[in-house]
């Protein structure tokens, strides 16, 4: 229930409308506004002061409240300094404007909830809980704090030298106490509710609904320091129909992680049938991520209308993929689509990856497939955006299109023949591959690959070419915009690839070559249709290429 809902309720109650049975009285809480089910938590002995503990008074109100069969459990203005609060089915803890649900600063005031790690970064302590519930929610206008920085403390690392800033990350500054993490879990409920309330200085991960059906988060804010260290906002996990809308998160870690794992032991689920819309995302970690955990499938996942963005901040406080899709253990991803982001200061734009840390009982890595992103804008950008799988095991079928990106970057040419290494084994993030030998994008072991519309730029002078495809198969690169390169390193870099079809492109002022091709296992690449005026020649290939590779045919071109 919304306020604006409970104050028309209140209104008919007030009325005396008849539509309200009064409720049996309980001798445990009193419900304060008989035909409405409202029940205060000051009538069960909360104070509100801050300083007193209201862990058991609250607890009282909602056993009164789900005994009584459903109904809100109300917190009027003051602050309520608590422990774990168990939330039951049929029941709304709503926080009114000025109510302060306070999270104890004191770790023996979290009772454990057996399932994950005792001390993982998702544990068993909780300032909010429920498990098994049904039809359960948070609401209202009012603030969840759970004291986060209470609970780090200073890591002690070394100063990250200033060259290498792009890759640092502010929370490695800090490492975590003993602490209640996430502040939120809602396992194993059905018709889960979370709407317009604050949240804020989680000590850990801050909200995750795991193994839910029909999970309902809407314009709520999440606000945390930077430097929290994994303070996630919100993790769905194994949940079927989930809809995020309308939020405003700012915290450390990433700001919406899906994820596949069962800490709780039982049957691990596929994540599926979700939709976020409407957002502002910012972190110093990622924007939209999958995963880790992979362990599972995830399928059925639409991403929309939002903003992924950090204030000029330094580098180390910057998200660093706006989007990171990433199957590393041995699950799968299924039906993506992604449409009309903005991101602004995002280090990393997009990055997709199939690694095999987690391998599955056979040793393969999971699979990766059907992703579809367009209509998405970012300028700050300060690393290559990439999409990579693993020898022999291929990311597949992804089409990215309307995309525009704008690199403040400004690589050098000795970047393009770096060797990047395979890493399979490695935790997913765009920074582990370093700088890559293309300043737009760069595709590794990829199997139906369509780019359509995609422009790019970087600060000059850009000396890699605008994109770098390596064992890539059946690509289509149609309407490709770039700027000017310094150098001789051609727009447009293809090795071992087969089946490559380019048309519509436009070389930019300066272009010595516009498509370079390597590899002796190239074959069926075509350059057609595109206007090839400002390049010096049109297609390099190296001697190792069969002469039958490549066709160049029906270009504008100087020759």
């Amino acid at each position: 229930m919304n306020r604006r809902e409970m104050l028309a309720t209140i209104g008919l109650m007030a009325a005396g409308s008849p539509l309200f049975a009064t409720p049996a009285m309980t001798t445990t809480a009193k419900n304060t506004k008989p035909g409405l089910r409202i029940y205060d938590v000051t009538e069960s002995g909360a104070t509100g002061d801050g300083k007193t503990l209201d862990t058991a008074a609250i607890n009282r109100t909602i056993d009164a409240c789900t005994a009584a069969g459903g109904g809100t459990v109300y917190l009027p203005p003051g602050t309520y300094l608590s422990g774990m609060v168990i939330l039951r089915s049929n029941v709304t803890l709503y926080l009114e404007a000025g109510a302060t649900l306070l999270g104890s600063k004191n770790i023996s005031d979290y009772s454990s909830q057996a399932g994950p790690p005792t001390n993982g970064d998702a544990n068993q302590k909780h300032l909010i809980f429920a498990r098994d519930a049904e039809n359960v929610g948070v609401a209202g206008p009012g603030r969840i704090d759970g004291q986060g920085p209470l609970f780090w403390v200073p890591s002690g690392r070394k100063p990250v030298p200033p060259q290498e800033a792009w890759r640092d990350v502010a929370t490695y500054d800090w490492k975590p106490l003993a602490r209640p993490s996430p502040m939120l879990e809602f396992y194993n409920c059905k018709n889960l509710r979370i709407e317009d309330v604050r949240i804020e200085n989680a000590p850990g991960w801050t909200l995750r609904p795991i193994h839910c059906d029909n999970v309902f988060i809407r314009g709520i804010s999440i606000k945390n320091p930077v430097i929290g260290p994994n303070c996630d906002g919100i993790d769905p996990t194994c949940c079927h129909n989930v809809f995020i809308s309308d939020c405003l998160i700012d915290t450390a870690d990433d700001a919406i992680c899906l994820k596949s794992e069962n800490p709780y032991g039982e049957i691990l689920r596929v994540s599926k049938n979700i939709t976020i819309t409407n957002c502002v995302l910012s972190s110093c970690c990622n924007g939209l991520k999958f995963g880790t955990a992979t362990r599972g499938g995830f399928e059925n996942v639409t991403f929309s209308n939002s903003v992924i963005f950090n204030d000029d901040v330094p580098l180390a406080a910057r998200v660093i993929s706006g989007i990171d899709l990433a199957i590393v253990d041995g699950g799968w991803m299924e039906g993506v689509v992604i449409s009309n982001i903005r991101m602004q200061r995002v280090r990393t734009p997009i990055f997709i990856r199939r690694g095999n840390r987690t391998p599955r009982p056979d040793g393969t890595p999971g699979t990766v497939r059907g992703v579809m992103i367009e209509n998405l804008h970012a300028t700050g950008s300060m690393l290559t955006s990439s999409i990579t799988g693993l020898p022999g095991f291929e990311v597949e079928d992804v089409t990215l299109s309307n995309i525009r990106i704008e690199s403040d970057e400004g690589g050098s040419a000795a970047w393009v023949n770096r060797k990047i290494e395979e890493i399979p084994k490695s935790y997913p993030e765009a920074r582990n591959f370093g700088r890559l030998p293309s300043y737009g994008l760069y595709c590794r072991h990829v199997t139906g690959l369509r780019l359509r519309n995609v422009e790019f730029k970087s600060v000059p002078p850009e000396a890699r070419p605008a994109i770098f495809c390596d064992d890539v198969k059946d690509l289509d690169i149609t309407g490709l915009r770039s700027q000017p390169i310094a150098g001789t390193q051609p727009v447009v870099k293809l090795i071992q690839s087969k089946q490559a079809f380019l048309s519509n492109c436009s070389a930019p002022a300066g272009t010595k070559t516009f498509l370079e091709v390597s590899g002796d296992q190239t074959e069926g690449v075509v350059l057609t249709g595109s206007n090839l005026l400002a390049a010096e020649q049109a297609v390099q290939s190296s001697l190792e290429v069969p002469k039958s590779a490549v066709t160049a045919t029906g270009n504008i071109s100087k020759s």
